[in-house]
Formats: C-alpha cells, structure tokens, sequence
C-alpha cells in the first residue's frame, strides 16, 4: 500500500467529521501494513479542546497495542498537526508522520520558532521525536479542499 493509499483512508475519516458538523480532520494509525488506529475530530461531540483526530487515533493504537510507544507505526493526517498534537506524537515516539495540507493558521510550524546550530547540528524546530520521519503534501488539494469547503460553508 502506498503514502496515497493511506491518506484517502484518513480522508474517509475526515469526511466522519464532517457528517457531524465538527472540522473535518481525519488520521488512521499504519503499522505492518495493516491500519491499527482511526480517528477524526470530535472536539464539539465530546466538548474537549484536545479532541482533535491525532489525539483520539493515538489513544486508540496506545489501547489496542497496549503499549505508549508507536516507533514502528506512521500516523496519516489530512491536515498538519498543531503544536498540541506534534507535542502528543513527540511522546508517542511515532516512527513516520504523513500529512496533507498545510495548517498556515494553526499548525505547528507557525509556533516552532527555528533555533540556530551549534556546530553544524541543527537544535530546532522539530517537535517530533528525533527520530520521525516527516511526509508532507500527500494528497494536500484533497485534504485542502475538504477543509475549505466545511469554512466557506460557515461563512
């Protein structure tokens, strides 16, 4: 399966999202090829600021894994993630992190403030682990679009 194929599953999620009126926002959880976790925003459903699609997939693959640590696993979002969320799967330990579209307004690059080296090695800005690998741009107009459409229709 490809980087492709998972985002369109993560899609599937967002669109969930959109069916109740919440920020259509999707993420699935891969590891050994198989989708372990799911997700979508649910912050108005569960009227918490932290129910954003990362938070509630993670949860999800920590329960059925039963283990806090993902290092072998690669979360799909459609959408960057914000800082809370990087900060979530910098403790997850995450292997892979593949989004969408980029989140100009409230995603975590807006807050990562880029650090000089010293010595040639870099110390910033990566909120993930150091580990994690970072795919961006997969899929990036049909996750942007999706997004769009849900704001221009609050308007």
């Amino acid at each position: 399966m490809t980087d492709e194929y998972y985002m369109l599953q993560a899609l599937k999620e967002a669109r969930k999202a959109l069916e109740i009126d919440e920020v259509p926002i999707g993420a699935v959880i891969v590891m050994n090829g198989k989708i372990i976790a799911r997700g979508h925003n649910e912050v108005e459903k569960l009227n918490d600021s932290t129910g954003h699609a990362e938070i509630i997939a993670l949860t999800s693959a920590f329960n059925f894994l039963g283990s806090k640590y993902l290092p072998e696993a690669t979360i799909y979002i459609t959408l960057e993630p914000c800082l809370m969320c990087a900060g979530a799967l910098y403790w997850s330990k995450i292997g892979r992190v593949v989004y969408g579209a980029d989140d100009e307004k409230n995603g975590h690059r807006k807050f990562v403030i880029p650090l000089p080296s010293i010595e040639g090695v870099g110390i910033g800005p990566w909120p993930f682990h150091p580990k994690t690998e970072l795919v961006k741009g997969v899929l990036k107009e049909e996750c942007s679009m999706l997004i769009k459409e849900f704001f221009k229709g609050k308007r």
